[in-house]
């Protein structure tokens, strides 16, 4: 191995260890926080992000929106990280310039802020999945870039269970069902909007809505291309014999 693939590799036991650890109290805490602020959110603004996240899961698992990109083959993990760390900063600035725009817009636009920013972060998986060369016209490796989504934004007891998937992806893509339609979407939407709410709403809050839109983005955006970039250096070291799975 490199001096380079060692440190990812060292990068990648720690980052192994934090998906597997057990929820925190503070974390228990935070979720019941969470649920208690759901009940007070406003029906129309649930609606409007489940329908979201439902209408994106759908196009993810069957639309070719997304599929414009072929694998890279012949680069090194030392050129692909910096491929995907290039492409992470661009969504990162696009992703703030985006919140940005519809936090100062009022509550109408903060709204319309939910299906673009998750549409910007869908657009990025798939770019880092082809980066690190895995074919997303495979149904297979849509639902894992849906994994991966879940790693970056659910509650750790969630998470471990994520991981589990991601980690033994080879046994578990050979056991999913043909007909994607199985696929848990109602799980994946809940946790998902679960994990933004608490951020998110304050970026409805007239005066201070466009920051809090610039910075909240900003760093999911980053939160996403940084599991992303860890769960396929995984899979890649792996599959070249290089790491063993933790």
């Amino acid at each position: 191995m490199t001096p380079y693939e060692i440190a990812v590799r060292d990068e990648l036991v720690r980052w192994q260890r934090a998906m597997q650890k057990p929820p925190s109290v503070v974390g228990r805490l935070s979720t019941a926080m969470q649920r208690r602020i759901n009940r007070i959110i406003p029906d129309k603004v649930h609606q409007a992000i489940t329908l979201a996240i439902k209408q994106m899961t759908r196009a993810v698992l069957f639309g070719a929106e997304f599929l414009n990109r072929q694998p890279t083959r012949g680069m090194s993990l030392t050129e692909r990280d910096a491929s995907v760390a290039r492409r992470i900063d661009f969504y990162r600035k696009a992703g703030a310039a985006e919140g940005g725009v519809t936090g100062a817009g009022g509550i109408l636009l903060s709204f319309a802020d939910f299906p673009l920013l998750l549409s910007l972060k869908m657009k990025l998986l798939f770019e880092i999945a082809a980066l690190y060369g895995y074919n997303v016209s495979d149904y297979r490796e849509r639902v894992f870039i849906l994994y991966v989504f879940q790693l970056a934004f659910s509650s750790q007891e969630r998470r471990q269970f994520v991981y589990q998937h991601v980690a033994n992806w080879p046994e578990h893509s050979r056991q999913l069902p043909e007909d994607i339609n199985q696929f848990d979407w109602l799980t994946f939407q809940q946790e998902y909007r679960d994990y933004i709410d608490l951020a998110k709403l304050a970026q409805l809050v007239p005066g201070i809505g466009a920051a809090v839109g610039v910075v909240v983005n900003y760093r999911l955006i980053n939160q996403l291309g940084r599991t992303a970039m860890n769960a396929y250096r995984m899979r890649w070291l792996s599959e070249n014999r290089e790491l063993q799975i933790g």
